[in-house]
């Protein structure tokens, strides 16, 4: 991290670009997650710089094979050859010239040259001869060679890992797939639920400082048209709303709980499906939210108490387990399960832009063979006639389609619902799939929402 020399005096960047500078150094050289790097570092910027500081960073870092290739033709060596706090300097640079508009070329230059100053024993001098032949080659010249015909084109062009590309080229065929990795670096929705176990989301919406619309077919649902800190606000500290995808809020829906019912919420931290489903019933019945992670548990309580879901009980435990308390006696006993496993994520990578570079091939049979675990564990306490939703936010056959087939072929009682037509005919199928099997898998670049696999089952 940044030596004794750059807290000798305060910098001369632009504050938005130190704090995106030192996410880049905590994300590459410490391994930190982007998101929680970023709200440590933009703790004292005002709104105005924290967005600016959260562009510049998640698009580094989601952009880093393919700024890494400009890199390395520029500097004419390869990167793994730079000392890490010149090659942030790079990167960071080489992403505000490439791919965003509005900033004079030689300030940026300047900037990236003065934190490499500041944070590295030499290399300044490279950052400031490869960013000034940047501005003159420009990005036509420079990206503008990347193809995407092949799934290792599009990867580069992209900056989507090779493994990916080819997955989903095989997956969702090379058109869809192209689609889905040019969306992944764009900004994701910013959504909002409205908590109707305090108000509606009409009110809620008009107490918002900035522009929002709705959805036809969610009606907690309030996107917001500008950036707006969601957790400074007073309307999330009262439990008027909390952040949540559009597609994440179409899981609860599916499994459509009724109020006075018992329903169990399997991997429930963070909590925002679980008091999604607790607003659903009104309040009334019972949602058990199990968390392995005591943490976690605790933040699901928190947030469950912040939004007066009364109705929510944790429990730490094992998803793969019977619940503790519930014993020989709890079996079948709840009239719809929630299945919300530990996926891949993939669905997600434009609000977790280091996600694909910590994702292997390995990652994904892993990530199924603990689902099913969940699954099965999850069936066994599901009464006759209930209702039961898999879910994940990842797009991947192997941890969705495939895993449901086979626990249908274990699992002879269970019937699946057609969950396509069922969203559909409570509105528009603004987001969708809606594939013959009935299942749902939402695809960013096609649904402006997360990508989120859907599955209804009922045991008969």
């Amino acid at each position: 991290m940044p030596d004794g020399r750059s807290q000798a005096a305060p910098s001369r960047v632009a504050p938005a670009r130190v704090c995106a500078y030192a996410v880049l150094r905590r994300v590459f050289e410490q391994g930190a997650y982007c998101d929680e790097a970023l709200r440590a570092a933009a703790r004292s910027l005002d709104s105005r710089d924290r967005a600016l500081a959260m562009r510049l960073s998640y698009g580094a870092v989601q952009r880093r094979a393919t700024l890494d290739h400009v890199i390395e033709g520029l500097a004419e060596r390869p990167v793994q050859r730079l000392d890490p706090p010149v090659l942030q300097a790079l990167r960071l640079g080489l992403y505000e010239l490439l791919y965003t508009s509005g900033a004079p070329g030689y300030a940026v230059v300047a900037d990236a040259v003065q934190l490499a100053k500041e944070n590295a024993r030499a290399g300044h001098a490279l950052v400031n001869a490869v960013l000034r032949r940047a501005v003159r080659d420009g990005a036509p010249k420079l990206l503008g060679g990347l193809g995407e015909a092949t799934a290792e084109q599009a990867a580069l062009r992209h900056s989507h890992p090779r493994w990916l590309a080819e997955l989903w080229w095989e997956e969702l065929g090379a058109e869809q797939a192209r689609a889905l990795m040019a969306v992944d670096n764009e900004p994701s929705e910013t959504a909002l639920r409205a908590n109707t176990l305090v108000g509606e989301a009409v009110a809620v919406a008009a107490a918002l400082p900035v522009a929002s619309h709705g959805d036809p077919r969610l009606p907690e649902a309030i996107v917001l048209d500008e950036p707006f800190d969601v957790h400074g606000s007073p309307l999330w500290q009262s439990g008027a709303l909390i952040a949540q995808s559009r597609a994440a809020m179409l899981v609860g829906r599916a499994l459509a709980p009724e109020p006075g019912e018992r329903v169990l919420d399997l991997c429930a931290a963070p909590g925002g499906k679980t008091t999604h489903l607790a607003a659903l019933m009104a309040g009334e019945g019972e949602v058990v939210a199990v968390e392995r992670n005591r943490t976690r548990a605790g933040t699901l309580a928190r947030t469950a108490q912040r939004l007066g879901a009364g109705n929510v009980r944790v429990e730490v435990a094992d998803a793969r387990r019977p619940l503790p308390s519930e014993g020989d006696a709890g079996r079948r006993a709840f009239d719809r399960v929630l299945v919300d496993p530990p996926c891949s994520g993939l669905g997600t990578l434009q609000a977790h832009p280091d996600l694909r570079w910590r994702m292997t091939p390995q990652s994904i049979p892993q990530m199924a063979a603990a689902g099913a675990e969940i699954l099965a564990a999850a069936a066994e306490v599901l009464r006759p006639g209930g209702v039961l939703v898999y879910s994940t936010c990842t797009i991947s056959t192997t941890e969705n389609e495939r895993l449901i087939a086979a626990f249908l072929d274990s699992n002879p009682e269970f019937r699946v619902d057609d969950l396509a037509t069922r969203l559909r005919a409570e509105g528009p199928l603004g987001m969708g799939s809606g594939e013959s099997c009935g299942f749902v898998q939402t695809l960013p670049h096609r649904d402006d929402t997360a990508g989120f696999f859907i599955a209804r089952l009922h045991r008969e």
